[in-house]
């Protein structure tokens, strides 16, 4: 392996959860993947960007028994990073399909954040036009900038966004990524170094940091897309609600309001103050509110 991130380099906490995956062939590459058995439906965790199904680690274990499955998507964590490659929301859908066929057997309900509640929009216009793979019951969406309007990009993710982001790409390093994740962080729980340290070491495995141009191209998707994905939200037919950090600076309240426009009778829990990553910052807030929204707060088989 070479990069800047290794096996042997992996923090000890990114170690484990290594080792507690496997990897899956999709058609467009080998994906990470992390399950665990329990009752149904299975919970499907979607990640964001620039991260990995890690964010999910202090989560899993709050489900009250559900099973779950939870991907780094192509290009992210420890799943393959194909260059050049054009990484696109579309195809991420089509390796959720393929991993959910080969580990789940029932119905699935959807906990995503970040890229992965785009992902998520993509399967409910899916499943709308009845062409989804998958049983999907109920959808959780949050803290990602589905309407991007609404959203307030950093510097970096226009940067890389636009001409100059090769360079940046190639420019990136610890030292910067984590002053930049750090912002993403409210003051009261504020990046810690471990998680610091597990985040980069995630990011830079195989030299993933030097394709984070290539990663952002979801976000002009968003754009030319917008019709179809904001329509999925206003029109499926099922339980679809909103976890939402209140103190993200990047998807902020702008944008759970305009979700909000877009479906009025959506289920809505609000986690004040929290940053962009509360499933981090405060682990057994976000679970509480999402077994909530997932409606599995009783317990398996509820």
């Amino acid at each position: 392996m070479n990069g800047s991130a290794t096996t042997g380099s992996l923090p000890h906490e990114v170690r484990s959860w290594r080792a507690g995956g496997r990897w899956v062939q999709t058609a467009a590459g080998r994906v990470f993947v992390r399950s665990g058995p329990g009752a149904g439906p299975t919970v499907l965790l979607l990640h964001g960007y620039p991260s990995s199904s890690y964010d999910f680690r202090r989560i899993v274990d709050q489900l009250e028994g559900r099973a779950w499955v939870a991907l780094d998507f192509l290009g992210f964590g420890f799943s393959e990073k194909p260059r050049p490659h054009r990484y696109s929301l579309f195809e991420q859908a089509d390796i959720v399909e393929d991993v959910v066929a080969g580990s789940v057997s029932g119905p699935v309900v959807v906990l995503a954040h970040d890229m992965g509640t785009s992902v998520a929009t993509e399967l409910l216009a899916r499943d709308i036009e009845g062409a989804l793979s998958f049983s999907m019951e109920r959808v959780v969406l949050g803290n990602g900038s589905v309407i991007l309007e609404k959203a307030s990009l950093r510097p970096i993710q226009k940067i890389l966004r636009g001409r100059l982001g090769p360079v940046a790409a190639r420019l990136a390093n610890r030292v910067l990524f984590t002053r930049e994740f750090a912002q993403l962080f409210s003051a009261r729980h504020p990046l810690s170094k471990d998680e610091a340290a597990a985040q980069w070491a995630l990011l830079s495995y195989e030299r993933g940091h030097r394709i984070m141009d290539l990663l952002t191209a979801y976000l002009d998707e968003r754009v030319v897309h917008a019709a179809r994905w904001h329509g999925a939200v206003r029109d499926w037919d099922k339980p679809l609600g909103f976890l939402w950090a209140t103190g993200d600076p990047v998807a902020t309240t702008a944008v759970l309001d305009g979700l909000r426009a877009l479906r009025p009778g959506a289920a809505v829990i609000e986690l004040p103050g929290l940053g962009h990553y509360p499933q981090i910052e405060d682990p057994g807030a976000y679970a509480t509110g999402a077994r909530r929204l997932l409606g599995i707060e009783d317990g398996p088989g509820t």
